[in-house]
């Protein structure tokens, strides 16, 4: 069982009056208090300069710490983590880095600063998790795009519009939006498509606006009809796989804890402005640890391939069977009336012959095949 403070002091004392008795066995007696001779000693030479000052127990703490944190920056590291929640010991001590501060401290160390001032719960502790995740070679490689959820403002609801670069994590776009519908993510696009670029690929989930394989119409909604016909390459991520999305469900995650965490907006305009605030100091400030400690916009390249001012004709290899998709998405081919998607309305789809499988045909609108149509199947059905 531990002594605590009063008894270990009266048992000092009781040490001090039987050593100080004459004809006392010093050692012994030390060896009957369970304390080596040094420390007996020592006890005693103190007891001989205090008096009983000596049975009070001493500070361990030492009388100089020449590696301890200056108050300057340990007042930076707790100004950054109030300014941004979010913000862990590694990119704190980029940013001071990057600020330009001297004797920068470790990130352990930032993280015990932390600590110390109750500025890590528990909670986010638990949440600090490190993932190893796929990443493309080159900016606009793949782009990640999706809707943050919505939130209620006092003038409705606020739906947040997500496009990421997967290579650089650089932020093309965060905007408040009032609905998912794709005339109102078409414009924003749009504005990205003209500052950066056109992407090779767009990774989507399987919601609103941006269709669905496994949905009748074969993903092709409305606004993946107007992006394949830019050439652009869509795709979706697997149905309740969201992590094939990972990185902008990581910065959705990010976004919540520094913008959207205990605060509300009376409109759309003033989450919008609390967006491009944040939005700067993500893609410009905060150092990102899957980038080693790089910020996103040190990362990111607009693309080479522009927003054309116009729409290219739609054209096929001349073998393909061409046919034009008429009302209700029907389109007819070899004497079958089949099922594509409205989106296709009087837009040419093409049929192209497997040559390993007679009686089989990938159909494809432009470069993205999405459809694969078995006649052989079919006959037998009908």
């Amino acid at each position: 069982m531990a002594w605590q403070p009063k008894d270990l002091m009266d048992i000092k004392r009781d040490f001090v009056e039987l050593a100080l008795q004459e004809g006392c066995n010093r050692r012994e007696l030390c060896r009957r208090f369970g304390i080596s001779p040094k420390t007996g000693y020592a006890l005693l030479a103190r007891y001989a300069q205090e008096g009983s000052a000596a049975y009070v127990p001493r500070s361990r703490r030492p009388k100089g710490s020449p590696a301890r944190t200056s108050p300057e920056v340990e007042k930076a590291v707790t100004d950054l983590r109030s300014s941004h929640p979010g913000w862990g010991g590694r990119k704190i001590a980029q940013r001071l880095a990057d600020l330009g501060f001297t004797g920068v401290p470790p990130p352990s160390t930032i993280t015990a600063i932390l600590h110390r001032h109750g500025l890590i719960t528990p909670q986010a502790s638990l949440a600090a998790q490190r993932w190893q995740r796929f990443e493309h070679e080159s900016p606009n490689a793949l782009w990640q795009i999706d809707f943050k959820g919505d939130f209620q403002t006092s003038q409705g609801r606020c739906y947040p519009l997500t496009l990421l670069d997967d290579h650089s994590r650089f932020n093309l776009a965060l905007q408040a939006c009032p609905g998912v519908a794709a005339s109102g993510v078409q414009p924003h696009l749009t504005e990205v498509f003209r500052r950066y670029g056109l992407p090779v690929r767009i990774n989507a989930d399987n919601g609103a606006p941006w269709g669905s394989p496994r949905l009748a119409g074969h993903g092709l909604s409305e606004l993946s009809v107007w992006l394949i016909r830019l050439g652009i390459r869509v795709s979706h991520s697997a149905p309740y796989h969201p992590q094939t999305n990972g990185k902008i469900e990581r910065f959705h995650r990010s976004l919540k804890a520094e913008v959207l965490a205990g605060r509300s907006f009376a409109d759309l305009q003033q989450a919008q402005c609390a967006f491009e605030h944040w939005r700067g100091i993500y893609n410009q400030e905060r150092p990102h640890d899957a980038l080693g400690m790089q910020t996103p916009a040190a990362r990111y390249r607009s693309s080479p391939t522009s927003y054309p001012q116009a729409l290219a004709p739609i054209e096929y290899p001349h073998e393909d069977t061409v046919a034009l998709v008429k009302w209700n998405g029907e389109v007819h081919f070899k004497g079958h009336q089949l099922r594509v998607s409205s989106a296709l309305l009087k837009l040419p789809v093409a049929f192209r012959a497997d040559a390993q499988h007679d009686g089989c045909y990938d159909v494809f609108f432009c470069h993205h095949r999405f459809m694969r149509l078995d006649l052989n199947a079919l006959a037998t059905a009908s």
